[in-house]
């Protein structure tokens, strides 16, 4: 059975909000396995303006974060399907570590297919395997290593 989000159970997991929101949405999820996400930088975003002049890409920055964005997705929504994660208790990610290829470039209005898996812990530390596409093109892969921070209440 496919498990549907919203943009809301998006917003309900990351701290982020526009504009460094960078994941429209969730096409497919098997918690604490994998998790497959979508981003269509849009040709009218500010960045494009001075990235580059003429022959705009997306950043590998951002490509990076929206990555990092998914794996915090694969945790959190995890936790929400499986009804363990409690209230009282939220919980934070900060980028800790990212060893990314970037094989080729993003352009303005192409949809990012993103994939986060294999989220292996080391106590507070959670490393995933992640890879950014377009179509069958191979935009960015490698690891990701996400510091979870308790928040306090």
């Amino acid at each position: 059975m496919a498990i549907t989000f919203t943009h809301e159970d998006i917003l309900g997991i990351l701290p982020h909000r526009p504009p460094f929101l960078f994941v429209d949405c969730v096409i497919n999820l098997i918690p604490d396995k994998v998790i497959h996400t979508e981003r269509t930088f849009r040709d009218n975003e500010p960045f494009f303006a001075g990235h580059f002049p003429g022959k705009p890409i997306v950043p590998g920055v951002l490509v990076t974060d929206a990555l990092a964005q998914t794996c915090g997705l694969l945790w959190g929504l995890s936790k929400k399907v499986k009804d363990s994660a409690p209230e009282h208790e939220p919980q934070l990610f900060f980028l800790a570590a990212a060893n990314i290829k970037f094989v080729n470039p993003a352009l303005p209005g192409e949809a990012i297919q993103m994939t986060a898996c294999d989220g292996k812990a080391f106590g507070q530390l959670f490393s995933y395997s992640v890879e950014a596409s377009v179509g069958k093109k191979t935009i960015a892969k490698g690891t990701l290593t996400l510091a979870m921070i308790k928040e306090p209440a």
